[in-house]
């Protein structure tokens, strides 16, 4: 018993103490508040402090409860049978008082019978007092958010345990989760706050750093005026700023945060050193036999204690520190975001997507992880600092020989830190360049499969991924040097000092005491050890260095746009860096055409307009708002309606006005959702013409004041373009009353507009009204007189003769200037959007036979598949397949033999204490230490080899599949998706499983020889391993349910990040012209959300088990140690409390397997199968369509109903038909885009469908409708394959009026193409796309409306190379304009998938069918027709 005393003194001061601490903070709060009302609790619904005081107290009262117990039973003066019966069966202490009570009242009297009953009347209160404290009370008005977030209603034991998230576990565990299960996020963790709080923190930041910079600025003014003031300036600012993001990021998001996090970080390190003392007292105890038992269990039940403790602050630690992290890389994900939305063209142009993809995942990434380790920095060196102080109680001076080889491991760690870092960086650039050709071969993909060039592309990628593996490899071999290094060091520093402790004199006896206590803190060393050096490497200087270039980027000015109202014109230009000089006013309401040839720098003028260009001199001023409409329509993943309304509210008279205006209602009827079809990524299940009429559509429903037109009528049919024009654009159409700038090449419309402006090479030669143009008989007047004759023979109001425009006596002229025109001319904006494969058709094109069906057709994007349950095993078995059995077999040998060597350490040196007297020669330790150590070298360097084989296995799967999946993948597939594979799956294989699998490695030997040790020394312990097996198995089984499929859900979640970011960033030009930059950033924020949704749980997932766990572990020390206790006559050493560490590693390992579990796919047919078709097939280029039948995807209507008819060789077949007839569907199905559903294609009578696609796509030939290019030479482009001569390149560079252009170039055939080809305008690209074809020679080409962004005189020279240079050949061409088509041996005519006319164009004119009526809608006279 304590004394009376301290009984009544220290253990009442106690509870008091701490409730007076923590009264100010409370009364602080509650001075806070005005008037103090019942609600101020509202907030919270427990109290910590209470719950503490209650428990402090009732600890403190067990002691008198004890006390005064025996006190009433001293009094028993002889054991009566009841009190023996009471002692053989303890019931509950509230009952044993009562009957003891009866007891004594009957046996004798109590001194102080009120303070006796009184004290166990309060004790009884509270201990309901704790219970009640312990639970949680929500107040009603909480009740619903409590049912989103149950977080928010959790109790303090509910929280420090994590209890709250029990109810997710057990859900699931029943079923698998899905997103829906996910709880709603507190204020505090949505992406709203956190990019708030950073952006705030951001521009202060920003500030502080222009004004030290001014002031530099003004100091090296005085002394130097070299360098141009705007040059310095951007370089200093971003010099500035370097220092402010990395450092702030931290602390701008979580100040308080950190500094919870730091304080738990210190109680956890001074907690661990408070272990190896206890265990030290532990071992003197079972030396010395004797000492009370109580002792013993006393120091049993406080390791316990001081391991819970140190359970609960490390789990709170990291709880914090990972939620820190969550909330960097959301930051960092926003402000890029944030930043795509307003950064300059230039900046822009200096990363490309993927590059700037790669900051959102993998560097925003790296930054949280530095969070997670930021408070090892100061905590590391405090832990090697105490363990060297309790050493030197131990062993004296000659812990200064241990220290002295930990400083001479200083430089090697410095050494291989700064190696690492260089290896590092080499890697991001390896990466960012491979997912740069990635995010390019997955936007050309359909061109690849076209032309059979997936082989070389995939050469390419695996050539840059091959590098990458060999930065890998050095990486991994330098890791596994300085693996070697840290698990040698602890044996090394212990040797050191014991080999000097014993050495310096006789009287120094190592006993078990000493060696157990020096050994465990050596054990401590060891982590901060091996962490330092790590986390140096880890500081992410590159992803730093990255992630500031971007962000202090120049943004778009935002004044080159003036809107002064006291302007009597609408819009006006005045000398901007377009061109030389132009000067423009334009008066409200009226409807003003820009004209001029290829790159005269139409575009440009509209990006001027848009304030998307630099301006060197003058002004832009424009009143009202503005609407635009880009040369090739930005469409987003989402409904048409929503692409039509585009933000705007509903109004169904005016939507349905605009439909008709736009004539999307007849595609409505084929679309099956209607207005509510899901449209792909980049508009991909529509037509060209669909997509331009949906992005004029958006326009007019937007009621802007101004409209800016980049040529939306090249991609529509002919008659749908007048349909348009006098719809929508022309003096009677929907937009009539406002101020609208078209650029077109249809010399039709022009008689209609209120002026005329035409531009060459960048500036206005004349502008005027048509008439007056034409009375001028300048330049414009005499094009017209060539170009335009058939107009004579019509009424101008029926020829909507879509022939081009273009300004022959400048053509020459101006291909000299072209290459330096064109940097600063192509509207690079649409850069994404040109990669878009139009031909790709109609997967929902079909009328919806019952509503019922609505939705099937109205997804079109899947939601991305997901494993559900466990891991299956044979993914486990992919990787170490992957891995190589041979490796997989060594790697657990050596691991193996290692660990045997540690064991065999160990117990050697528990053998030497207990013999310490009669000291043994250490050269055995030596021996067997160096071997662990050279072990674990051999094991991580076979690791190494074998991850990085792995690495480079499931890769090359992943990118082997991705190529071989069939089209309809990429139809249903965002392509942020794929990428997400390639980027985040990529990065998990590379470098997180192989240290999971290391570690798990590692720690499950490790394990068993804890447990064999333990066994060893205390055989009893067997005895609780099997429960404590049983209870660890059902806590990793139920945890890892849930945080897999959690994994799962983040991994999906995060693909849509990517996804709106790509979409974002090719839309650019489109968002800002509306203005619609808040809504886009407000998505951005939902989706994040989303995935945060995810992760949170994830995170607290983690520490539910690990607190779980950790307990089970510390059930093992205090059993290891109790059973030390009991059967300490028997015990021989201090072989006492190792304990369990490695169940995170496990569910660790199983949750980035996922990744590998990701890269398995459904493939397309073989590239090249046995049956070989001849060599020279197709000779005579004969094709016969046998009942030919086509769906898009199984479950979808046919597109084509069972097409036959025979194409002999060498004629010239034009394909007409409305959008959505299903003309590319035809080509499509040529090359095996799509498969048969029934009947076949024979080309010179071979079936197509039973060759390789390799074989039939590369003996056929398409000029796609979009021209894709890629980023490389413009030989590469040409000839991927590297199979022609020089001679023949340039020959069809000629043929494609290419060559003037090519020659003029610096590099010739090696001038680097930009991505998406962004360096060449439109008409060029599709130049170049016709040199392709003329390259292949090929017997039967297909030509997809090649022709619609050139202008007359270049479609003039085309059609005139295709009619010599293809006259052998079988020709099919897909015309929107059927002047192109009038001189072809037959015409075939479509109609919602069937042939309904096939004959010559003058047999059908004769006919009056379908030809006949379109022929009428274009003007197209029978006199017009001349068959070849």
């Amino acid at each position: 018993d304590l004394p009376v005393c301290v009984e009544q003194t220290v253990l009442v001061w106690i509870p008091l103490g701490f409730l007076w601490l923590c009264a100010p903070q409370h009364l602080v709060s509650l001075c806070r508040k005005t008037q103090v009302d019942t609600k101020h609790l509202k907030r919270s619904v427990d109290s910590a402090t209470l719950f503490l005081f209650w428990l402090l107290l009732v600890l403190c009262d067990i002691f008198p409860f004890q006390t005064l117990l025996r006190e009433g039973l001293r009094l028993v003066r002889a054991e009566t049978p009841s009190l023996c019966i009471l002692k053989l069966f303890t019931p509950p202490p509230h009952i044993r008082l009562a009957l003891i009570h009866l007891i004594c009242n009957q046996q004798g009297e109590i001194s102080d019978v009120p303070r006796f009953c009184l004290f166990y009347i309060s004790f009884g209160l509270e201990l309901i007092a704790l219970i009640l404290s312990a639970m949680a009370d929500i107040p009603p008005e909480a009740q619903e958010v409590v049912k989103k977030n149950p977080e928010a209603g959790a109790a303090f034991l509910s929280r420090i345990t994590f209890n709250w998230f029990s109810s997710m576990v057990v859900k699931g565990y029943k079923r698998p989760l899905v997103q829906e299960d996910m709880w709603e996020l507190s204020d505090a963790e949505s992406t709203a706050v956190i990019n708030q709080r950073f952006q705030y923190f951001m521009e202060s930041e920003l500030r502080a750093a222009r004004v030290r910079f001014q002031n530099r600025l003004k100091k090296q003014r005085e002394t130097s005026k070299e360098k141009s003031p705007e040059e310095a300036f951007q370089n200093g600012l971003s010099n500035n700023l370097g220092k402010g993001i990395s450092h702030d990021v931290l602390m701008m998001v979580g100040m308080w945060v950190l500094f919870e996090s730091a304080l738990f970080k210190l109680l956890t390190d001074l907690l661990a050193f408070v272990s190896p003392q206890l265990l030290k007292f532990m071992v003197s105890f079972t030396q010395d036999k004797s000492r009370y038992t109580w002792e013993g269990y006393m120091y049993a039940v406080l390791l316990l204690v001081v391991a819970i403790l140190q359970s609960l602050f490390l789990q709170q630690y990291f709880q914090r520190c990972f939620v820190l992290g969550m909330k960097v890389r959301t930051a960092i994900t926003a402000a890029v975001y944030k930043k795509a939305l307003v950064v300059s063209n230039d900046t822009r142009k200096e990363s490309t997507v993927g590059e700037t993809v790669n900051l959102i995942s993998a560097d925003a990434q790296r930054f949280n992880d530095v969070t997670n380790f930021i408070h090892l920095l100061w905590s590391c060196p405090l832990q090697i600092v105490l363990a060297i102080v309790f050493l030197w109680f131990e062993l004296g001076p000659s812990v200064l020989a241990g220290l002295a080889v930990m400083v001479l491991m200083g430089p090697i760690n410095g050494l291989l830190a700064t190696k690492a870092r260089k290896i590092q960086i080499e890697n991001m650039k390896f990466k960012d360049k491979r997912l740069k050709i990635m995010n390019e071969i997955l936007n050309g993909i359909k061109i690849l499969k076209l032309y059979a060039w997936e082989t070389s592309f995939q050469a390419q990628v695996d050539g840059i991924r091959g590098e990458e593996l060999k930065v890998m490899r050095k990486f991994a071999y330098l890791t596994s040097v300085s693996t070697f290094i840290f698990s040698s060091a602890p044996a090394l520093v212990s040797l050191a000092t014991f080999a000097v402790f014993v050495g310096v004199s006789p009287d120094n006896v190592l006993t078990a005491e000493k060696a157990f206590t020096s050994i465990s803190l050596f054990n401590i060393l060891r982590f901060p050890l091996a962490m330092l050096p790590m986390l140096i490497a880890a500081i992410t200087t590159v992803s730093r260095k990255r992630l500031e270039k971007f962000l202090s980027g120049e943004d778009l000015e935002s004044d080159i746009v003036r809107h002064d109202l006291s302007f009597g014109m609408s819009i006006i230009i005045i000398a901007t860096r377009l061109s030389a000089d132009i000067s423009l006013d334009i008066k409200p309401g009226k409807l003003v055409a820009v004209v001029g040839a290829v790159g005269s720098g139409k575009s440009s003028l509209m990006s001027a307009l848009l304030g998307e260009m630099y301006s060197n001199k003058g002004f832009i001023n424009i009143q009202g708002s503005l609407a635009f409409v880009p040369q090739q329509a930005w469409i987003q993943n989402a409904t048409l309606r929503d692409n039509i309304l585009f933000g705007s509210s509903h109004e169904d008279r005016r939507f349905q006005g605009v439909i008709q205006a736009c004539a999307l209602a007849p595609d409505l009827e084929l679309l099956q959702g209607g207005d509510l079809t899901e449209i792909g990524e980049k508009g991909i299940n529509l037509s060209g013409g669909q997509k331009q009429r949906v992005s004029l559509a958006r326009a007019a429903y937007s009621q802007a004041d101004i409209y800016l037109l980049d040529d939306p009528l090249s991609a529509v049919d002919s008659h749908v373009g007048k349909h348009l024009f006098d719809e929508v654009i022309g003096p009677n159409g929907l937009l009539k009353d406002k101020t609208r700038i078209l650029v077109t090449h249809g010399v039709s419309f022009l008689p209609y507009v209120d002026e005329i402006v035409v531009l060459v090479n960048g500036e206005v030669s004349e502008v005027g009204s048509y008439n007056s143009l034409r009375a001028s008989r300048g330049a414009f007047s005499e094009f017209l007189d060539t170009y335009a004759k058939d107009q004579r023979k019509q009424t101008p109001s029926e020829s909507s003769n879509y022939t081009f425009l273009s300004l022959q006596f400048e053509c020459k002229h101006f291909v000299k200037h072209k290459s330096k025109l064109l940097l600063e001319c192509i509207d690079e904006l649409m850069s994404e959007q040109r990669n878009k494969l139009v031909g790709d058709r109609r997967h929902s094109l079909k009328k919806s036979d019952d509503v019922g069906d609505l939705k099937k057709g109205q997804r079109l994007i899947e939601k991305e598949a997901m494993e559900t349950g466990k891991v299956k095993f044979s993914v486990y078995l992919e990787y170490l397949r992957a891995m190589g059995w041979g490796y997989t077999v060594m790697v657990f040998l050596v691991y193996f033999i290692q660990n045997v060597a540690f064991i065999g350490q160990n117990l050697w040196l528990s053998d030497w204490t207990n013999d310490a007297v009669e000291y043994y020669n250490m050269t055995y330790m030596l021996c067997v230490s160096f071997l662990a150590g050279l072990f674990v070298f051999l094991g991580t360097l076979l690791m190494a080899n074998a991850s990085v084989d792995a690495s480079r296995t499931l890769h090359s799967r992943l990118l082997n599949n991705i190529l071989r999946v069939p089209m309809v993948f990429f139809d249903t597939t965002p392509i942020g998706r794929v990428v997400n594979r390639f980027a985040k799956d990529i990065f998990t294989v590379d470098e997180a499983i192989p240290q999971s699998f290391r570690s798990w490695l590692l720690c499950l030997l490790g394990v068993l020889g804890t447990l064999f040790v333990i066994c060893l020394a205390t055989p009893f312990f067997t005895i609780v391993i099997i429960p404590l097996t049983v209870l660890y198995y059902f806590v990793q089984r139920f945890y890892v349910a849930t945080s897999r499929q959690l994994r799962r859900l983040d991994s999906v979640s995060r693909s849509p990040i990517y996804s709106h970011f790509s979409e974002t960033v090719s839309g650019l030009s489109v968002i800002r012209a509306y203005g619609h930059q808040e809504r886009f950033l407000k998505h951005n924020e939902t989706i994040i959300d989303e995935n945060l949704k995810s992760l949170y749980p994830w995170i607290v997932s983690n520490r539910w088990l690990a607190i779980r766990l950790e307990f089970l572990g510390n059930l093992v020390v205090f059993f290891a140690a109790l059973f030390a206790v009991i059967s300490r006559d028997s015990l021989d050493s201090g072989l006492v409390g190792l304990s369990i560490s490695y169940a995170l590693n496990v569910s660790e390992l199983e949750n980035n397997i996922v990744a590998v579990e990701r890269s398995f796919l459904s493939l397309d047919a073989k590239w090249v199968t046995d049956t070989r078709p001849p060599e020279k097939w197709p000779e005579q280029g004969r094709l016969q369509f046998d009942n030919y039948k086509v769906r898009y995807r199984p479950g979808l209507d046919l597109v084509l109903h069972g097409i036959t008819c025979d194409i002999n060789s060498t004629e010239k077949i034009g394909i007409v038909g409305r959008t959505g007839a299903g003309k590319s569907s035809l080509t499509n199905c040529l090359f095996r885009i799509i498969e048969a559903a029934e009947g076949r294609i024979l080309i010179d009578d071979v079936d197509i469908s039973t060759i390789g696609l390799h074989d039939l796509r590369n003996r056929l030939t398409i000029i796609p409708q979009d021209p894709v290019l890629f980023s490389g030479t413009l030989r590469m482009n040409l000839d991927p394959f590297d199979k022609f001569s020089d001679e023949e390149i340039w020959r069809v560079l000629e043929l494609s009026h290419l060559k003037d252009y090519a020659a003029g170039l610096q590099e010739g055939l090696q001038h680097e193409v930009a991505e998406g080809g962004e360096n060449l305008s439109v008409g060029q690209r599709q130049l170049l796309c016709l040199a392709r074809a003329l390259l292949r020679r090929t017997r039967i080409l297909i030509l997809d409306e090649a022709t619609a962004a050139v202008d007359l005189e270049t479609d003039d020279l085309i059609q005139n190379t295709i009619r010599k240079e293809f006259s052998h050949c079988t020709v099919l061409t897909i015309a929107h304009r059927l002047h192109s088509i009038m001189d072809s041996s037959r015409v075939m005519v479509l109609d919602a998938g069937r042939i309904v006319e096939f004959d010559s164009p003058s047999n059908l004119l004769q006919k009056h069918g379908h030809f006949y009526a379109m022929a009428k809608d274009a003007g197209i006279n029978q006199e017009d027709t001349t068959v070849l």
